[in-house]
């Protein structure tokens, strides 16, 4: 499965951000080194990247301001060249960021070995978005053998990086502080975050055992709060129910000739919510239209037994949950046209 995953505040899978382009092909691991030593490599380099994001981010934190207040904190090099020993205040926003990602894509990755499919270990893409990377792909390498087979690995990563977020999301929640009341409009946030129903309940539960957990909306956002947002976009991305996407696989398997259908409107309909809620949508209205989002034929000669109509189910939850139509606020192609 090749995923990639928007940020966005990156723009589609650009934050990624984001997201998943899964092709079948018959070529085999070359070497050692692709199999190996690059996928090594890039997440070496993303842990820089995603360390210098998250060390303004945090930087942000400690002077009471929200994560992005300036085009600078988008692109903190020129910051941590002149303030080197703050590179480390980055680390908890990384660590938390690729630990979302890795399950993701290892939820992939061992639902493949489970179905003896081959598949390269995560790729981490590092990019110059809001978290630092495009996010994580993995590529299959050999036929998915059929649609129990399709629907296991295509549900395995979202599921593994929700649930990964969750705990990321808790944690970042007992972190934050309660926002100030007037804040200076100076500093006004230049990104804001949309909210999901995830992030209400997580709430709602932590209040009970910790009554001054301060809401998503009202909070001034610790770096690994805002790594659990992004874990949570980028799930909710993979989760679009069209082409090679998560949750386009889940849907072929579920029904071929609805997956046909479903791809020919949703673009239409992810290009409207451009229109109206978050620009990135046309970009992945767009994404679906392209001939590599096809999906391949996987044989259904045997129909899905309960635990997988179960799972699939288990999928669309997720997608509820995570799903926000205005992922950034204020950021629709109406907003920019007046």
């Amino acid at each position: 499965m090749r995923e990639t995953a928007a940020a966005s505040c990156s723009g589609p899978k650009a934050l990624a951000a984001g997201n998943p382009l899964v092709r079948n092909m018959q070529i085999p691991i070359a070497s050692s080194w692709r199999e190996y030593g690059l996928p090594a490599v890039l997440l070496a380099v993303s842990a820089v990247t995603t360390t210098a994001i998250g060390a303004r981010f945090m930087q942000n934190f400690l002077d009471g301001l929200p994560p992005v207040v300036s085009e600078g904190d988008l692109w903190p090099w020129s910051w941590l060249i002149l303030h080197p020993s703050r590179f480390l205040l980055g680390w908890p926003f990384s660590l938390a960021l690729l630990s979302i990602l890795l399950a993701h894509e290892f939820g992939h990755y061992f639902a493949c070995r489970f179905h003896g499919i081959r598949a390269t270990l995560p790729w981490v893409l590092p990019a110059p978005t809001l978290s630092g990377t495009a996010g994580a792909v993995i590529q299959i390498r050999s036929r998915i053998p059929n649609r129990t087979a399709l629907i296991d690995v295509g549900v395995s990563g979202p599921l593994a990086g929700y649930f990964a977020s969750l705990i990321v999301i808790a944690i970042g929640f007992l972190l934050s502080r309660a926002a100030p009341m007037r804040p200076n409009i100076q500093t006004a946030p230049m990104i804001r975050f949309g909210n999901s129903l995830t992030l209400n309940v997580m709430h709602s539960a932590l209040v009970q055992l910790y009554p001054a957990t301060p809401s998503f909306d009202l909070a001034l956002r610790h770096p690994v709060l805002v790594a659990g947002w992004v874990g949570l976009f980028i799930t909710s991305l993979n989760l679009i129910p069209g082409g090679q996407l998560d949750g386009g696989h889940i849907l072929y398997a579920i029904s071929p000739r609805l997956h046909r259908g479903l791809t020919l409107i949703l673009p239409i309909a992810l290009v409207l919510a451009g229109v109206f809620f978050w620009i990135g949508w046309v970009l992945w209205g767009l994404l679906l239209f392209i001939p590599a989002m096809r999906h391949p034929r996987v044989l259904s000669d045997q129909p899905l037994d309960r635990k997988r109509i179960l799972l699939s189910a288990v999928a669309v939850a997720i997608l509820a949950l995570t799903f926000s139509a205005a992922p950034f606020p204020g950021t629709s192609v109406l907003h920019y046209l007046r």
